[in-house]
């Protein structure tokens, strides 16, 4: 069984729909690459997935548990933590308030985190707003996994950021997948990276599910189509 499937989702913003027939599957263990151009509803499928849009039709389950009528907290209290785009940190908390304000017992506590991003350590005491962009990036992730997910969503984790910043996150994603064996799913432009960390890759084209299959049978005939600028 998947832990994570979502079959022929669609979703409306108002009155426009913005997906269709989004199909995706993700074992325990594994990371998956959600791609597409801007404005294919990568975003979209997190948010729905996540409970923070209404579902419209189709399915998606979690740990074999319907997410469909669930409320955005019950599902990150099944184990779905997400780095959501923008970072969103708590401004005027500072780095160890923002991540206890998550904590979940587990695996993932101030300790491992702060060995995971020592940087933070550093900075324990400083307000998320006083941070850097790529600090406030660190305590985005930093505080999904004081949730102690069993699945976690990165949303553009390295957008915006330095290319050694993000050389940084991809270290730690790297890190995260090999190393604790945790299960991804990454939205992200970089197809270098996400060839060498995601086993699978889904593409979406207007909402909806245009390909599916392992990364290292993604091939330019696709990327050229469906992922080109």
């Amino acid at each position: 069984m998947s832990l994570l499937s979502l079959t022929n989702v669609s979703a409306f913003y108002g009155h426009s729909q913005a997906l269709f027939r989004v199909n995706l599957r993700l074992e325990e263990g594994r990371a998956v690459a959600l791609m597409g151009r801007n404005g294919m509803g990568k975003t979209t499928t997190i948010k729905t997935i996540c409970r923070m849009l209404p579902i419209a039709g189709g399915e998606i389950l979690f740990a074999g548990q319907d997410l469909r009528h669930l409320p955005s907290y019950r599902v990150a209290r099944l184990g779905i933590g997400l780095v959501p785009e923008g970072r969103r940190c708590f401004a005027r908390l500072n780095v160890e308030e923002n991540l206890i304000a998550t904590a979940r017992p587990g695996y993932w506590d101030l300790g491992r985190v702060f060995a995971l991003f020592p940087r933070l350590g550093e900075r324990r005491t400083q307000s998320a707003v006083s941070l850097s962009g790529g600090e406030q990036q660190m305590l985005a992730i930093g505080r999904a996994l004081m949730t102690n997910p069993r699945l976690l969503i990165l949303d553009e984790a390295t957008e915006g950021l330095a290319p050694i910043l993000r050389r940084e996150i991809w270290a730690v994603i790297d890190r995260l997948r090999h190393e604790t064996g945790m299960s991804l799913l990454i939205v992200d432009k970089s197809l270098k990276e996400l060839g060498r960390i995601a086993d699978e890759g889904v593409v979406l084209q207007r909402g909806e599910t245009v390909w599916h299959g392992p990364m290292d049978s993604l091939g330019p005939e696709i990327t050229d189509r469906y992922l080109g600028v």
